[in-house]
């Protein structure tokens, strides 16, 4: 009776997260200390000593002995602070007027009720230092990766447990689209940000994020670690392709490939981690013409132009690299108009058109098993062709000498 679920308490408190032993003992003693204001008024004359290891609390009254007179209206008596010779000799028959004595608090003595009340209280109050705790904690990892396990799977969300159990949401919004995971999979992501919402601390995490790009390079180069290499800018479409600008401030240092590693070795884990996402390691530089062609890479730019008033630049290119440029889904020109600051507009190049042309720009009017007989024999554009007689053609491809001159006959129109 006299426990009436402290023990139960205790034994919740010893393995309660996020807080220290001390902060733990001084909460108990804190919720213990109210209770014997309510009943005494003071609590000075008490001493209390926790115990979590052993699951109690001792209480102890310290009290004075005075005469039994002195125990009625005329003195100034005190239940908390002094106690009748009579009833101290019942504790201690050598006890005198004068004198201390210490007798222990069971927890009966305030009543059933009042004990559920601190256990309630008691309760409330780790709970909500737990919660603050909780929070602060992971407001400080914000931008740091973890690594958790996958403890339940909904539609929009998963569950995610860290190493002390404590509960993460990583949503589905901050997946990358090809993610897939199973109850118990462990998983990396990264902070993205710490909501209080009923309160009570909302971890949420994210695999889209750049920052999360960021910490993988972190683990896997130790040059970015320990900052002999900067990353200047990270821009991502999550599970598709991603742009990287990194930097060294030593001139013995190439970024790019310290970055990528012997045969791709550091980029490949990186890679495998973001489900096959493309990652382009590219040189920073203050140049933003440079910083536009390094960007559209692998596309091989003729020329650029820049307003830098609208931000905006003009970018020339062949016409078999304008594909390049743009990329699939037209990615690769979006993330590089991000990672640049430009709103970028692709061209062909004139001027190149008039000097030659791709074999592949008159699939309209020349059937792709003649362009593929030309190709075969070396010939790409169409002044490669022309500059070759009829009957060389005809001699080196499987191809008649009137086809020869119907194909001579378009491509030469090209020029003229």
């Amino acid at each position: 009776m006299e426990s009436i679920n402290l023990i139960e308490s205790f034994s919740e408190f010893k393995e309660v997260k996020n807080i220290d032993r001390a902060t733990l003992m001084s909460i108990i003693e804190d919720v213990f200390r109210s209770m014997l204001l309510k009943k005494y008024g003071s609590d000075e004359n008490f001493d209390i000593i926790v115990n979590p290891d052993r699951g109690d609390i001792e209480i102890w009254h310290n009290r004075e002995v005075v005469d039994d007179e002195f125990a009625d209206d005329s003195f100034d008596y005190d239940e908390a602070k002094h106690i009748s010779l009579t009833d101290a000799k019942k504790i201690d028959d050598s006890l005198e007027i004068g004198e201390e004595t210490v007798t222990p608090v069971k927890l009966l003595d305030f009543g059933r009720r009042a004990v559920l009340a601190v256990r309630q209280n008691l309760v409330s109050k780790i709970l909500d230092l737990e919660k603050d705790s909780l929070y602060k904690k992971y407001k400080e990892k914000v931008g740091e990766i973890m690594t958790g396990e996958v403890y339940q799977i909904w539609k929009k969300e998963l569950l995610i447990l860290d190493e002390d159990g404590n509960e993460l949401l990583l949503p589905k919004t901050e997946q990358i689209p090809s993610d897939f995971f199973k109850k118990g999979d462990s998983l990396k992501a990264v902070v993205q940000r710490v909501d209080m919402k009923n309160n009570s601390p909302v971890i949420v995490l994210s695999r889209t994020s750049p920052a999360f790009l960021e910490r993988l390079f972190e683990l896997e180069v130790p040059e970015v670690f320990d900052g002999l290499i900067t990353i200047k800018k990270i821009v991502r479409e999550p599970g598709e392709r991603a742009k990287v600008a990194v930097e060294s401030y030593d001139d013995r240092i190439d970024p790019v490939g310290a970055c990528v590693g012997m045969k791709g070795s550091r980029i490949h884990g990186i890679v495998r981690e973001l489900r096959n996402e493309n990652i382009d390691v590219i040189n920073y530089t203050s140049n933003p013409s440079l910083f536009i062609t390094r960007a559209l890479s692998p596309a091989k730019i003729t020329s650029v132009k820049i307003d830098e008033e609208t931000k905006r630049a003009e970018v020339f290119l062949k016409p078999d690299q304008v594909s390049l440029a743009i990329g699939k889904g037209g990615h690769n020109i979006k993330l590089a108009g991000k990672l640049t600051g430009y709103e970028i507009d692709v061209y062909r190049d004139t001027d190149i058109d008039l000097e030659d042309v791709d074999l592949e720009e008159f699939s309209d009017e020349i059937e792709s098993w003649i362009i593929d007989e030309l190709k075969n024999i070396g010939c790409d554009t169409a002044k490669s062709v022309l500059e070759l007689t009829t009957e060389e053609l005809v001699k080196r491809t499987d191809l008649e000498e009137v086809t020869v001159n119907e194909v001579k006959q378009i491509l030469q129109s090209e020029f003229e």
